[in-house]
């Protein structure tokens, strides 16, 4: 049976070169999240800014499947961890990741599982379906971050600061995702049935 996940579906059969393939997107796609989170708008009341983080993590979990989808959410904390400045606005190190938006940053590695996770079990294989698929996706990273934020500020604060104003920006990006996540699904069957073909 074909996969659902385009990079499966797009795997070389022969193992050294899947290998290479897998460690090329792992190493890739942690590098489109290190990009988008660049793309980060600071919000002066909160410390939690408005990023394209999120679009890349869902994205990542959609496209590669729930392991390599997480290991490239991995990879990324751990170049962030390392001391490259690929978190937010250039920030880096443990310092970041034991901050106030740490808890999110955490959040996006189960984001990606997750995500990646439903799209194998064939769930976003419909329109309706994709879209709770990916508002899944987009509500992971905020069971974390919320309950790491509210640590320092309180829950309801948390909600208000961490939560309830990025609501908006989300759904654009769940809009945008769903593009992504059909034209995915219409590249992944034409790749099954190239590959059933053979």
């Amino acid at each position: 049976m074909s996969s659902p996940v385009l990079a499966e579906e797009l795997r070389p059969s022969a193992r050294v070169p899947a290998r290479l393939y897998d460690a090329c997107l792992v190493a890739g796609f942690s590098l489109l999240t290190a990009i988008s989170a660049q793309v980060s708008i600071p919000l002066p009341f909160t410390p939690v800014p408005v990023t394209l983080q999120t679009f890349a993590v869902v994205l990542t979990g959609a496209l590669l499947g729930s392991k390599r989808g997480a290991l490239a959410v991995l990879l990324y904390l751990a170049e962030g961890f390392a001391g490259l400045p690929v978190f937010s606005l250039g920030r880096a190190g443990i310092v970041h990741l034991l901050g106030p938006t740490g808890g999110y940053l955490v959040g996006f590695i189960a984001a990606a599982w997750l995500t990646g996770f439903l799209v194998e079990r064939r769930l976003a294989a419909s329109l309706p379906g994709g879209l709770l698929v990916l508002i899944a996706g987009y509500l992971t990273p905020y069971l974390t971050g919320v309950a790491w934020l509210g640590t320092s500020v309180g829950f309801p604060r948390a909600l208000s600061l961490g939560f309830l104003p990025f609501l908006p920006a989300d759904a654009l990006k769940v809009a945008a995702s769903v593009g992504a996540l059909v034209g995915a699904n219409i590249l992944s069957a034409q790749a099954a049935r190239r590959r059933q073909s053979r």
